[in-house]
Order: C-alpha cells, then sequence, then structure tokens
C-alpha cells in the first residue's frame, strides 16, 4: 500500500508516519531527511543537490524525483511507501504518478490532516526537544514529568526551534494552502483523499489512519 500525508507542518505528519512504519513495516519517504542523508552520504544526487544549496537557490523538481526514484528501486516490493512532505506542487504529483507506474506500484490513499490554524499556532508553539536524547515534549500538552528534567536521559538541557513561532506557523500555513491545495482536485477525482482531523489526540488520529487503510 503506498499513501500520502498531507497536511501543513506541525500537523502531526511525522508522527503518524513514524507509527505506520513501526506498525505496519511501510517506508517512510520524506524529502527533507532523505535529501539530507544523500548529501551526507555523498550520492550522485546528493552531490548534485549540495552544489544547488551551496549556491543559495532550491532544489529542483528533477532532484527531488530523483531522490524518490532512487528510494522506490530499493523498496521490497511488499514494502509500502509513505510519501511525507512529497508532492507538494502539481508538477510533483504528475512526477510522482510516472514514478509509481515506473516500479509497479499504485497510489491507495491520499490523507490530509486537517488543522485550525490558532491550535495549530499554540501546539506548535509550545514543542521542544531534549538537547541531549532529542526526545519531544509540549509546554502544556506533554511536559517532562519533572520540570526541567527529560524524562528520557535525565539531562536538564532543551532547546526550541527557532522557527516555531506565530508568525513563521501562519506563513507557513499560507503557503501549504497555496501550493499543496492545487494538487488535490486531481486526486479527489480518483476518489482516493480520505481527510481526518489533525487536531485529534495521537492516538485517535492513528485510529482513524488505521481504519482508512483498513
Amino acid at each position: 500500500m503506498n499513501i500520502i500525508l498531507l497536511g501543513p507542518p506541525g500537523a502531526g505528519k511525522g508522527t503518524q508516519s513514524g507509527r505506520l512504519v513501526a506498525n505496519r513495516g511501510m517506508k517512510q519517504l520524506s524529502t527533507g531527511d532523505m535529501l539530507r542523508e544523500a548529501v551526507k552520504a555523498q550520492t550522485p544526487v546528493g552531490i548534485k543537490a549540495k552544489a544547488v544549496m551551496d549556491a543559495g537557490e532550491l532544489v529542483s523538481d528533477e532532484i527531488v524525483s530523483d531522490l524518490i526514484d532512487a528510494e522506490l528501486a530499493e523498496l521490497d516490493d511488499a514494502t509500502g511507501a509513505i510519501f511525507d512532505g512529497y508532492p507538494r506542487t502539481e508538477a510533483q504529483a504528475e512526477s510522482l504518478d510516472e514514478l509509481l507506474t515506473k516500479h509497479g506500484r499504485t497510489l491507495d490513499y491520499v490523507i490530509e490532516l486537517e488543522v485550525d490554524v490558532d491550535a495549530l499556532v499554540e501546539r506548535i508553539t509550545g514543542r521542544f526537544s531534549c538537547a541531549n536524547c532529542g526526545a519531544l515534549y509540549h509546554d502544556t500538552a506533554n511536559p517532562p514529568s519533572k520540570e526541567g528534567v527529560c524524562d528520557t536521559c535525565g539531562s536538564t538541557e532543551f532547546k526550541r526551534r527557532p522557527d516555531d513561532n506565530e508568525e513563521t506557523v501562519r506563513t507557513r500555513m499560507q503557503e501549504y494552502r497555496a501550493k499543496t491545495a492545487p494538487i488535490l482536485p486531481g486526486y479527489e477525482a480518483r476518489g482516493i483523499v480520505r481527510r481526518v482531523d489533525g487536531m485529534a489526540s495521537i492516538d485517535e488520529l492513528t485510529a482513524k489512519i488505521d481504519a482508512i487503510l483498513g
């Protein structure tokens, strides 16, 4: 089974992808992670991407497609793929269809995590992580059991992403709606779009996605 998880940054795509990987043995294809790994490993695509980024330019759709192509080529036929953060544009959606066909795969579902902007701002601006082990926390929804001490490793050092602020979150939401929303009608015409409440609890969201996938 191959699915696309759609939603703005902070909607929970990464968390739900992780659960699908753990519970269903699927492969998460996050273009951001793949790009960083390719650059670090100095693969041919990574070298090309690094040159573009070093020049201060955006990585092209062609490079992103090459990354996806390489990952799909390595996947076992029985392993489903989760596309997280891709496609973002109509051109990428067309490219993905071509790549799936090339590798003998079909797209089963496009699952959109719907969010409330104000609630999303509160969710994102309140999140932080352990600077030592990376354990995730939130000011109100998931604080450490003991204030100032990581539950996982006991560290007292925490960090927040500098772009986890209200202005940035609202800008990301506008960009998501402007760029990603246009790809939905094509998938809706194929009857494969499903929408779930991205503001539900993590467990509730997992259950809803499981119900869709069957």
